[in-house]
């Protein structure tokens, strides 16, 4: 039998962390795109960074940034009663983190792709940057939004490595599909990891699907 808790609590990690980073990436894909700070590139490798690095050993240095005897875990916990190992929202962290750059690079690409005569003309009718990235950019760039929403919850959903070190595997709090699946695995109750699986390649599929006709529409617009 399918206990959907852990498919439950994986939408709903998936579907925090993709609007968080929707707030914090729209902003950082500005600035990466047409900021003019040299940082910018050291910014964009960095957040680039999980995409090559296994998700274990992002996982561990947030384990051990966030442990109650590091610093940082020991002034969440003192100044905000904050424990973030072990818990939601130190799982939303890490899957933010995880999952950054594939909602800030399909961001920053398309924001690249527009024309700079569109900008130009913006910014002579005395446009502030905020007005012409809320009215020019975002709506000119909408199928890049689109694609990088799909790909970033998307992503999340199919998330172990971090979630099991940061998150563990608490029933009803961190233990979402991915870890359920290699927990029935481990117990070798097949018939159970057959339907986590199947459910997540199935979820997979849409996913794909998703984006193969938005890459059709975007073409023919």
């Amino acid at each position: 039998m399918l206990d959907p808790q852990p498919l439950l609590l994986t939408l709903k990690l998936a579907t925090h962390t993709t609007l968080l980073l929707t707030i914090v990436g729209i902003p950082l894909s500005y600035w990466l795109a047409f900021g003019s700070s040299r940082i910018r590139y050291l910014a964009e490798v960095i957040s680039s960074l999980p995409l090559v690095l296994p998700p274990t050993v992002l996982g561990f240095y947030l384990l051990l940034l966030f442990s109650p005897t590091s610093w940082v875990g020991a002034w969440l916990a003192s100044a905000l009663d904050l424990r973030l190992v072990f818990s939601y929202p130190g799982l939303v962290i890490g899957s933010m983190v995880f999952s950054l750059p594939f909602m800030v690079l399909p961001l920053t690409s398309a924001f690249r792709q527009l024309p700079s005569n569109l900008l130009d003309a913006a910014r002579t009718l005395g446009k502030s940057e905020i007005n012409i990235l809320a009215r020019v950019i975002l709506p000119n760039c909408k199928m890049g939004l689109i694609g990088a929403l799909i790909l970033t919850f998307a992503h999340t959903v199919g998330e172990f490595g971090v979630a099991l070190m940061i998150g563990g595997n608490i029933p009803g709090h961190t233990q979402v599909a991915s870890i359920a699946l290699y927990h029935e695995v481990e117990t070798l109750n097949y018939s159970a990891a057959h339907l986590y699986a199947a459910v997540l390649v199935g979820f997979s599929f849409v996913v794909l699907l998703a984006l193969r006709l938005l890459s059709v529409r975007m073409t023919h617009e």
